[in-house]
Order: structure tokens, then C-alpha cells, then sequence
């Protein structure tokens, strides 16, 4: 499934930040850890990614830091500031404020039925 660019634009940098609050990750693993944790639904190509993860270090949220792969190559790893760690928190009570009311509405799990 598909999902809208406004939604993306806020389920992105909760998804992207909760991976790295797991571990230290570079870009193309956090591309492939996204589509294989969710089932393709937070799929984002690293076009989508790489300027959130400079969004997110700007803000202090995240920091990189090159360091050499196991294969030998020169990667970034990004992981998780304190500052970070404070917001995701955040988030993700009010990420489980606004499923709860969506399952309230009687949305989640929902299809809406044809007109």
C-alpha cells in the first residue's frame, strides 16, 4: 500500500529515528530495515531518506559519523542523540494518542465501505 506524502512527512522521521534508537545504522540499511520492518508501507527510497536524515541532524535529533563496514567500505552510520531519544519518546505517546483515537473512530483496521 501506498501511502500519501502528507503522512509520510510525519510517520517518516518517528520511523527513521525509532530504528536508530535500536542501533547505529547508514542509509541504505535504514532504506532496507524500513521496507522489511513494515511490510513495504514506510518503503522510502534514499532520495526520500538522505534529506531527512540531514533534517534530522541539523536538528540535533540524530548524528553521523564515518566509520569503516564490515566489507571494508567507508560508510556514514547515523544514530540516536539524547536529544533524540527526548523526542522520540514524545512522539511515540502522541503517535499512540492519535492510533487511539482513530481506533475510537472505529478506523483502524477499517475499509471504507463503497458508495
Amino acid at each position: 500500500m501506498k501511502i500519501e506524502r502528507e503522512l509520510m512527512r510525519g510517520a517518516g522521521p518517528i520511523a527513521v529515528t525509532r530504528l536508530l534508537d535500536q542501533r547505529e545504522m547508514y542509509g541504505y540499511e535504514l532504506v532496507e530495515a524500513l521496507s522489511e520492518e513494515t511490510g513495504g508501507v514506510l518503503a522510502m527510497g534514499q532520495s526520500t531518506l538522505y534529506p531527512l536524515l540531514y533534517n534530522l541532524e541539523a536538528k540535533g535529533l540524530i548524528r553521523g559519523k564515518w566509520a569503516e563496514s564490515e566489507s571494508g567500505r567507508r560508510r556514514k552510520y547515523y544514530g540516536l542523540t539524547s536529544k533524540g531519544r527526548a523526542w522520540l519518546l514524545t512522539r511515540q505517546r502522541q503517535w499512540a494518542a492519535l492510533v487511539g483515537a482513530m481506533e475510537e473512530l472505529g478506523l483502524a483496521g477499517h475499509t471504507p465501505s463503497k458508495v
